[in-house]
């Protein structure tokens, strides 16, 4: 069996498409795979090191105010698509797959003028511009969250199939988190704000981390580039660590009581199969604003609670944090809504629809 696949610009994208190839390839012995992904962006580094052919198409996003790159981006969609067809022509897949990221119109849009079967998995619960355009011509759609279902006007060929991404983590091996100097006795709670963080919420949380003096402990994720910034002359209680980012998160969130984190739809997959209940802060400056609709369908299934960006402080979270800590009762209905709303073989339900 014959399948290209594409994806790219963040992980929430990304890794979705791993978890699928990785079931194909379990369930097929004569697997060949193609991924088509951008020039310049993270998973031409991630798909290569996974052994996994790579081709790369140079395409940009489009931007409201770079409007000489945009009309150059018009001609090089258009060449994509011709190299994107170059490929399958050369390659002949039985079907090709996309699960986000701009990289997919050009890949899925060739192989629907070449009649070749494809799949798009939609992983937010507001469906993007570009899968909507792209599920008219679609054979199947896939999609993370059940409230999405009604924004496909043909809906035939959607299906609800959860993200591939929480049945990824239930595979991982839980991290002993005294290796990592925390006790075996208190309650840990992980502050998480994607790989890259967020400098507006590190700034209104400082002084929650400077003035800390509860009996649970901290691991605050500050990303990368903004670590330096956030530690300057600060010493922090023993209580909390800060760290710029942490590898393996899904491993160390198993030991966790609580998250407090962004709402991308990946990290909520996860947690829901892992049952770790959650505080989302959803970022405000994503696409139809879309992570405050995946955290709204957590808090409506009463999985977890949301804070909005511009509401939140340090007193806020604090409050909010020793609630649910210290209620055990609402922890126990929490996770067991999570439990619900989780879909544990995601991949599994993908590779079924597509092999049929």
């Amino acid at each position: 069996m014959r399948i290209i696949v594409s994806a790219g610009g963040t992980g929430g994208h990304i890794y979705p498409a791993l978890a699928i190839i990785n079931k194909f390839k379990e369930k097929e012995k004569d697997l060949e795979v193609l991924y088509i992904g951008t020039h310049n962006r993270m998973e031409k580094d991630i798909i290569p090191a996974n052994n996994i052919k790579y081709e790369a198409l140079e395409i940009y996003g489009f931007s409201k105010t770079a409007i000489k790159r945009d009309i150059k981006n018009i001609g090089l969609i258009f060449k994509a698509l011709k190299k994107c067809q170059k490929i399958m022509q050369e390659f002949k897949p039985d079907i090709v797959i996309g699960t986000g990221g701009y990289v997919t119109y050009p890949v899925i849009k060739a192989a629907s003028k070449l009649k070749i079967k494809t799949f798009i998995h939609e992983q937010n619960s507001i469906p993007g511009k570009s899968n909507l355009a792209l599920s008219k011509k679609c054979s199947l759609v896939g999609v993370s969250f059940k409230e999405t279902l009604k924004y496909f006007k043909n809906q035939s060929n959607v299906f609800y199939s959860g993200n591939p991404c929480g049945e990824n983590a239930l595979t991982i091996t839980k991290a002993d988190k005294t290796k990592l100097g925390f006790s075996a006795s208190k309650k840990l709670v992980i502050c998480v704000w994607g790989s890259l963080g967020s400098s507006s919420i590190n700034n209104k949380l400082k002084d929650y981390l400077i003035n800390f003096n509860d009996d649970y402990e901290v691991l605050y994720i500050t990303g990368k580039n903004l670590y330096d910034n956030f530690v300057k002359d600060i010493k922090f209680v023993p209580n909390v660590k800060v760290v710029p980012y942490f590898d393996n998160l899904a491993a160390l969130m198993k030991s966790a009581d609580l998250i407090v984190t962004r709402a991308g739809a990946s990290t909520i997959s996860e947690l829901l199969a892992l049952e770790v209940p959650a505080i989302f802060v959803p970022s405000p400056y994503v696409a139809n604003n879309h992570q405050y609709y995946n955290a709204l369908a957590i808090k409506e299934n009463k999985a977890g609670l949301m804070i909005l960006e511009k509401d939140l402080t340090s007193k806020l979270l604090q409050k909010e944090i020793k609630e649910v800590l210290q209620d055990e009762a609402k922890l126990a209905i929490m996770k067991d809504n999570m439990k619900k709303m989780a879909v544990t073989d995601s991949s599994e339900i993908i590779y079924n629809k597509l092999t049929e």
